[in-house]
């Protein structure tokens, strides 16, 4: 029988974080399955990481909802291969004052950035745990340690994930189950960051913004760490940056 190459999965795979850790383990052999909730967005990322040589799969998927997401990992599981790696990476940053924070906008935020994080993480553990073995890995962000002015929703939410990777870190890491939580903690060179806040962008020209593509180094370098030194959590951010 010949044996299925390992499989990473990329939870909220878009185009820049998301889909620069997609492309970094391709690379590395690994056959990557993304999602997202629009699966044609995953078009040209399939697209690069193939014509790269790699092997990638898409999925359309609300990580919100636990019956896709424990479709999900049993039709990996069953039709790809086994799940190594997953890596949640759903981003669910806005901006209110408190008083314009609506119940909408606080349960969506809560739902994108905290709850599809258990629901991803749960289901990573029910398939890693039997193999004794697999890395989960979290996106955090500035709002992981402090609610700034406007971000009560995000922070919340952000806040929530943070302690949920720590829980999960404690019970797995014992278990062979490798659990992280990275802190990205500045502006990312993505098109949001570029059409909302250019005065932010234009430090790109001094490495003022993180690369995508030296995030998904970080995360590949957490996946490849030798048990006796493990990393939980690190922080990434622009050598400039106040923190």
């Amino acid at each position: 029988m010949t044996a299925h190459p390992p499989v990473a999965v990329v939870i909220g795979a878009g185009d820049a974080t998301g889909g620069a850790i997609a492309r970094r383990f391709a690379r590395e052999g690994f056959t990557l399955c993304v999602t997202r909730r629009n699966v044609d967005s995953l078009s040209e990322l399939v697209s690069q990481i193939e014509t790269d040589g790699g092997k990638a799969h898409a999925f359309g998927c609300d990580a919100r909802s636990e019956e896709e997401m424990t479709a999900l990992f049993e039709q990996i599981e069953s039709d790809i291969g086994p799940v190594e790696v997953v890596i949640f990476n759903i981003g669910a940053n806005v901006r209110f004052s408190i008083t314009e924070t609506t119940t909408r906008v606080y349960r969506k935020v809560w739902e994108m950035a905290a709850l599809s994080g258990f629901l991803t993480g749960r289901e990573a553990a029910k398939v890693m745990l039997p193999r004794g073995k697999g890395t989960i890995i979290f996106t955090g962000a500035t709002a992981s340690l402090r609610g700034s002015s406007g971000f009560s929703a995000f922070a919340g939410a952000k806040f929530a994930l943070r302690a949920l990777a720590q829980s999960m870190a404690r019970e797995l890491g014992p278990k062979g189950i490798h659990v992280a939580h990275p802190i990205i903690d500045g502006a990312i060179d993505t098109a949001f960051i570029r059409d909302t806040f250019p005065e932010r962008y234009a430090l790109k020209d001094q490495d003022g913004i993180l690369n995508p593509e030296h995030i998904a180094d970080q995360y590949w370098a957490i996946h490849t760490q030798p048990r006796d030194s493990w990393t939980h959590e690190l922080d990434l951010r622009p050598w400039m940056e106040t923190f």
